[in-house]
């Protein structure tokens, strides 16, 4: 029997460094007998989890703990009814250490010695290709989130009309970061003239070659002075190319330790823009923490928020319960993946509810056609844009310091113009 869910602390996930951890409703072995898992006993099915939960990429995994031990505890009391079995549902937990290549490497851990009849993975590019090319090549279903659809599709060398058989994923697209930035850019006068932070990887590969015939029909320029690596540590080239351009707005997918130095430095050179829309750094209060003082009015995209309107199809929570349900548990203030990666979990179920079987076919082609509600609005992959991906709303949100408010920052809604069911709270306010 392996260890109950209830042994494990929710600061256990985070403590455990090399990523591995094991979260089990009941115990017992990996999959059945007849092609859904690794063998042991029939009554449970093993799902498995990738995720970054150490390393540069840390902040998108803070909320990993919080969520795979609610879902022990969820599956606890509701095992899966699945052609007539009672299934208890086992989660095996691997962290890539911010590292693609563990990434690939864990994957094929779970598939393999573990056996897993479902992997689930978030968190960039950097996180979901990987995985996802494993599943593919292994024909095990899988579904993955917290990337732009077009780096999973595209960035893993599908064209248009091609499709994967066993990988499915649901997010927002760079259209829709696109729209979102230029709706923030638009409420506050400018020359239009934006300072890019690309870096080489696959964000940033695939946000430099679309993000300029996007913006550049409305009247922006954009000024990238080329791509650069991440942990990069001097950013004054980039910091004098924006300068020189006069960039009164700055644009960017930076991991988090990179944009914090680049602000820095930025301050201290005298560069700073009206408005700053940047992806990935400045999704997370721990990250915009780390920047300090001038981190407000920072500004970011927002894919989920306690002032979402959904709720949980799984625990019937609202977004704002569960927001709250992750402060009260874990004394941090809310970040964007405790809607996502709750999301994944009910988009789990779903698939495996709809399948009513652990056979990898059955559950892949479950996928393929299912619509279903999540706390971080509907998922359906009936309606593209493109084969095995599925949509999910996106407002842009900026940061604003608190004057003895309970946290150091709060994120405002500032732009629902491509989500108008998820309401604002304010309008973009500028840096200078």
């Amino acid at each position: 029997m392996r260890t109950p869910a209830s042994r494990f602390p929710v600061r256990g996930l985070a403590a455990l460094g090399a990523g591995l951890l094991t979260l089990t409703a009941c115990g017992g072995g990996l999959g059945d007998d007849d092609g859904g898992g690794g063998g042991g006993d029939d009554a449970t099915l093993t799902i498995g989890y990738v995720t970054p939960q150490s390393g540069a990429l840390a902040p998108f995994g803070e909320a990993d703990a919080f969520v795979v031990d609610q879902m022990a505890a969820y599956f606890a009391d509701n095992p899966l009814e699945l052609g007539g079995t009672s299934y208890d549902v086992e989660i095996e937990v691997r962290d890539t250490q911010s590292d693609s290549v563990r990434a690939g490497e864990v994957t094929a851990e779970l598939i393999n010695d573990v056996g897993a009849d479902l992997i689930l993975a978030a968190s960039t590019p950097d996180t979901v290709n990987p995985v996802a090319d494993q599943c593919e090549a292994n024909g095990v279903p899988c579904i993955t989130t917290a990337a732009p659809w077009q780096p999973f599709f595209f960035g893993r060398g599908a064209e248009e009309g091609d499709s994967f058989d066993w990988t499915y994923h649901f997010f927002w697209g760079l259209e829709d970061v696109e729209a979102v930035y230029q709706d923030m850019w638009g409420q506050v006068e400018t020359n239009k003239v934006v300072g890019a932070l690309w870096p080489n990887d696959p964000d940033g590969n695939a946000w430099s070659a679309d993000f300029p015939t996007a913006v550049q029909p409305n009247g922006y320029t954009i000024v990238d002075p080329g791509l650069y690596e991440n942990g990069t540590q001097d950013f004054s080239a980039q910091i004098s190319a924006f300068q020189a351009a006069d960039a009164q707005i700055l644009a960017g997918v930076p991991i988090p330790p990179d944009f914090t130095t680049f602000w820095q430095q930025a301050q201290q050179q005298g560069y700073t823009p009206r408005i700053a829309t940047i992806a990935k750094a400045l999704l997370f209060p721990s990250a915009v923490e780390a920047i300090g003082a001038s981190a407000d009015g920072l500004s970011s995209e927002v894919w989920w928020s306690p002032q979402h309107p959904f709720s949980s199809s799984l625990t019937g929570q609202s977004a704002q319960e569960l927001a709250d349900a992750y402060e009260a548990e874990t004394g941090r203030q809310w970040t964007q993946p405790v809607g996502i990666v709750h999301a994944l979990f009910e988009v789990a179920v779903a698939a495996l509810t709809e399948a009513d079987s652990t056979e990898a076919q059955a559950i892949a082609d479950a996928v393929a056609t299912l619509s279903t509600p999540t706390i971080a609005g509907d998922v359906d992959w009936t309606s593209g844009p493109v084969p095995n991906v599925a949509k999910t709303p996106l407002v842009g949100g900026q940061w604003r310091a608190t004057e003895g408010g309970e946290h150091p920052f709060e994120l405002v809604i500032v732009s629902n113009s491509e989500a108008p069911q998820i309401p604002t709270a304010g309008t973009v306010e500028p840096l200078n």
